[in-house]
C-alpha cells in the first residue's frame, strides 16, 4: 500500500528493547496520531535506540511498529525510506555541503519544500553556512541543519531526536515556534512527528507527550 493513499498512523505494540530482567523498555505500547507527539525520555539512553526501531533500522527484541497497517519490517526499504525522514544526529556526515544534501533530499521526498528549507535555514542562522562542507560546520551548525530538513522534508513519518542539543537560546526559540506553527500543519495533513527529548518542551502544542519509563 502506498503511504500517501490513506492517514498515516504509527502503531507501537508491546516494543521490547532487551530481553529478561536486563530489558531496557519493556511491553511499551503506544499510537502516534497525525500532529507532533513528544517522547520524554529523561535517562537519556533509550530515545534514540527507540527511534531507530521505528525507523526500521534496527529491530526489537520484543513487539511490532506498524505504519499505515503494515509491520515496518514488510515495507520494500525504498518505499517506506520515501515515506520517513529520520538520521541520527551522531551518525557520520557525507562530505558534501548542505546545500547539496538539500538537493538529494529534495528528490528523495515528494513533499519537499524548498521554501520551507529556506525559511528554516534563516530563522535557525545557517544561510551563510549552506553552501560550506559539513566537515567544515560546528556540531550546533550540523543539528540545526538537520531541523532545517526533517521540518522541510514533508515526509509522512518524521522522527527527530535530540532537537535542542548543541543549539544557542535563539535557535531553540526558533525551532518551538517552527514545531508550533507544523504542530498545526501536521494535524491537517495527516503527518506524524515524533520527537525525543530528554525533558518537555515547552511552548509547543503537542498531541501527546509520552514517556518513558
Amino acid at each position: 500500500m502506498n503511504p500517501d493513499t490513506r492517514r498515516p498512523s504509527l502503531h507501537v505494540t508491546a516494543l521490547s528493547l532487551g530481553a529478561g530482567a536486563a530489558a531496557r523498555l519493556s511491553g511499551w505500547s503506544a499510537i502516534c496520531p497525525a500532529g507532533l507527539s513528544l517522547i520524554v525520555d529523561e535517562e537519556g539512553d533509550l530515545k534514540t535506540g527507540l527511534l531507530r526501531v521505528l525507523a526500521g533500522e534496527t529491530a526489537a527484541d520484543a513487539g511490532t511498529v506498524r505504519w499505515n497497517d503494515a509491520d515496518n519490517r514488510a515495507w520494500p526499504p525504498a518505499q517506506y525510506k520515501d515515506a520517513l525522514f529520520w538520521r541520527d544526529p551522531r551518525a557520520p556526515w557525507p562530505e558534501v555541503s548542505p546545500a547539496h544534501w538539500a538537493q538529494d533530499l529534495a528528490a528523495r521526498h515528494p513533499r519537499w519544500s524548498a521554501a520551507d528549507w529556506q525559511a528554516h535555514g534563516q530563522g535557525l542562522g545557517l544561510t551563510e553556512h549552506l553552501h560550506k562542507e559539513m566537515f567544515r560546520l560546528s556540531a550546533g551548525s550540523r543539528r540545526k541543519v538537520l531541523l532545517a530538513a526533517a521540518l522541510a522534508s514533508g515526509a509522512p513519518l518524521t522522527l527527530i531526536d535530540e532537537p535542542e542539543a548543541a543549539l544557542d537560546w535563539a535557535s531553540i526559540r526558533y525551532l518551538r515556534a517552527a514545531l508550533a506553527d507544523e504542530a498545526a500543519r501536521s494535524a491537517k495533513a495527516g503527518r506524524v512527528i515524533v520527537v525525543a527529548h530528554h525533558e518537555p518542551m515547552p511552548g509547543v502544542p503537542w498531541a501527546q507527550v509520552l514517556r518513558l519509563p
